[in-house]
């Protein structure tokens, strides 16, 4: 077992290797005009992107799958070995496919690229030796080049893994720009999770829920009282003979008030309430109103809906929710 420090030196020797070698991926680009046409094919795409692999590659294959998805551009994941026995049928005339290696000699991928070409569906080789037999073959090159594996041994797929999945996700990027791809396209892909609350939860989806506490500017301080703990949200809004919001009182006040005023059964709402209280609206982000509550330091906040008083969204419903 090396000594700790030993192991911290070669781990950092592992990142700097890996980071030059993406360094080295994004230098390679510039003399690699088959990216930009490989993007503008896929655009022009009817079909899906079918990314093929075998071993390690496979397995970015398979992540370099799941951006594409999640970012506007509907993909497939092939497994190069399971492709020459039956897998091939997944592929459609209108598809584009990707085939990863690093060698770009293996032997499963040299079974695969004829078949490919007699379905004559645009390839891609996502390679990292330029002259191999797979990048020879595609219609389009992306250049991964890599001198040595991070592997002591210069074996382990390490480096080059690194560099195909880098490619892979610039890829995906440049795919998701040109679509316009925008936070809430991304939202309707990612539903679930506290990603996807953030993206499309809204604060009306929440307030909805709560009771809506509220009593006018002349209601008595036993009003405000029951008001306040019959609703529990910690608060009431304050409504004027218009049914405008003139203010806020928070359990918080009520217990200021306790020390400042000496004739509680006179004291009306008016006169305890906080003027122009934080308010959201209810077609702002969830994640919006939890923002407010963070930089203000409260609970709750107001809900308008057109201007108007509609309720309020608390702390808790953000808790709940998985958004805190």
């Amino acid at each position: 077992m090396p000594a700790a420090a030993n192991v911290l030196a070669i781990a950092r020797q592992v990142l700097h290797e890996e980071a030059d070698a993406v360094r080295a991926v994004a230098d390679a680009l510039a003399a690699t005009p088959d990216f930009g046409a490989c993007v503008k094919a896929i655009l022009q795409l009817k079909g899906r992107v079918v990314v093929t692999g075998i071993g390690k590659s496979a397995h970015i294959a398979g992540k370099i799958v799941a951006t594409l998805n999640s970012t506007g551009t509907p993909a497939l994941f092939m497994h190069a070995a399971d492709a020459i026995h039956g897998d091939l049928g997944m592929i459609q005339p209108e598809d584009f496919v990707i085939a990863i290696s690093k060698s770009g000699d293996t032997p499963e991928i040299k079974v695969l690229v004829p078949l490919l070409r007699r379905k004559g569906v645009p390839l891609a080789a996502l390679v990292s030796n330029a002259d191999s037999y797979l990048a020879q073959q595609a219609t389009y090159v992306l250049h991964a080049p890599v001198t040595k594996e991070a592997c002591p041994n210069n074996l382990a797929p390490t480096t080059s893994t690194t560099a195909a999945l880098a490619l892979g996700d610039a890829l995906a990027v440049c795919l998701l720009e040109s679509r316009q791809f925008t936070a809430a396209d991304f939202a309707r892909l990612h539903p679930g999770g506290t990603l996807g609350k953030r993206l499309y939860l809204k604060v009306g989806d929440l307030s909805r829920q709560n009771q809506r506490p509220q009593v006018p500017e002349d209601a008595p301080l036993k009003d405000v009282l029951l008001e306040i703990s019959g609703k529990r949200l910690g608060a009431t809004a304050v409504l004027d003979v218009a049914g405008q919001l003139a203010g806020i009182i928070t359990d918080g006040d009520l217990r200021r008030m306790l020390g400042s005023f000496s004739d509680l059964e006179k004291l009306k709402a008016r006169d305890i309430l906080t003027p122009r209280p934080a308010t959201i609206d209810v077609e702002d982000f969830a994640a919006e109103a939890l923002a407010r509550m963070q930089s203000r330091n409260i609970t709750q906040l107001v809900v308008t809906e057109d201007g108007r008083f509609a309720g309020f969204i608390h702390l808790h419903d953000l808790l709940r929710e998985g958004l805190v």
